[in-house]
């Protein structure tokens, strides 16, 4: 499975310890480490089957904007860092409901499932991570994110410490003022629900079972 050998690279790079694997650059250059591909105008290409083993082409239309605009503008109850966050939550529930449906990844079950591999249904960390970045891309590209700017994903876990402590990627923002990371990470939600989005450093400090609810 391409993602786990990628996260045991990482790993092995981290010196198999409790490590955040960072990596510099344009959000971008993560769509080539998981043979990805990064959107073109507001067009993705959806990862899902574990590790982008599908990819599948998805363009979000004037109608899917104007209501992704006026959804982040109602939930927005100030110009702050802070609402544009909660806003962008509930603009990515909404993107990955609508391009679910078109999909089938709306069948996709919260966390890992050992047996989903392979099943275009479902996705992965990795899948959620490139799809958030994805769709954070849009919002970038149509004027939408005025006080963060997307960043690449990157990783953090314990390899040692067993499988709630395993490498997880996650989607990244950077506010622009205060240059402070803040991870936006779907993966642990089911579809519909909104992702957290949290300072990059509080971001998945325990284990996968007890990752904090969604942003509201």
């Amino acid at each position: 499975m391409r993602a786990l050998s990628v996260a045991l690279a990482f790993a092995m790079m981290g010196g198999l310890s409790a490590c955040t694997f960072d990596r510099e650059g344009a959000p971008e250059l993560h769509y080539a480490d998981f043979k990805g591909e990064p959107p073109r105008k507001n067009s993705v290409w959806l990862c899902h089957a574990y590790g982008c083993q599908q990819k599948t082409k998805v363009t979000f239309g004037a109608q899917q904007l104007s209501e992704i605009a006026a959804l982040m503008a109602k939930t927005k109850k100030a110009d702050t860092p802070h609402e544009e966050r909660r806003a962008i939550a509930y603009a990515t529930a909404y993107m990955y409901v609508w391009t679910g449906n078109l999909v089938g990844t709306i069948k996709d079950r919260p966390g890992m499932d050992y047996e989903a591999s392979g099943d275009p249904t479902q996705m992965d960390c990795v899948d959620h991570s490139t799809n958030t970045t994805s769709f954070l891309l849009v919002l970038q590209n149509n004027g939408l994110l005025k006080h963060h700017t997307v960043g690449r994903p990157f990783a953090k876990g314990n390899i040692l410490q067993g499988v709630g402590h395993w490498p997880h990627w996650t989607a990244v923002l950077t506010q622009n003022d205060t240059k402070v990371r803040w991870a936006v990470d779907s993966w642990v939600y089911a579809i519909g629900e909104n992702p957290i989005v949290i300072e990059a450093d509080k971001w998945y400090n325990v284990d996968l079972d007890n990752m904090p609810k969604g942003t509201t």
